[in-house]
């Protein structure tokens, strides 16, 4: 039970005759420009994000005394102060 061929035939002469082919060019041009801005604002979002994260700093490491460090503390630099 779909949509054959000249089901979609007919359903495109109804929408033709309702609004006619100026008004269905207007609106896929509207349509193509929606698509090229959203596209635009989406390389726009990713370079933005790309520079913010570039030019935020690193956070600053924690380093805790020995007397407040827990004691399941790991010292990943361990085998390099040997």
């Amino acid at each position: 039970m779909g949509f054959s061929t000249t089901h979609l035939i007919i359903f495109l002469v109804i929408i033709i005759v309702i609004f006619g082919t100026k008004k269905l060019r207007n609106i896929g041009s509207d349509l193509g420009g929606a698509v090229k801005g959203f596209k635009d604002g989406m390389k726009d979002g990713n370079e933005k994000a790309a520079e913010s994260t570039a030019v935020t700093p690193a956070p600053a490491q924690q380093v805790a005394s020995g007397a407040t460090a827990a004691k399941d503390t790991i010292d990943v630099e361990a085998k390099t102060k040997v």
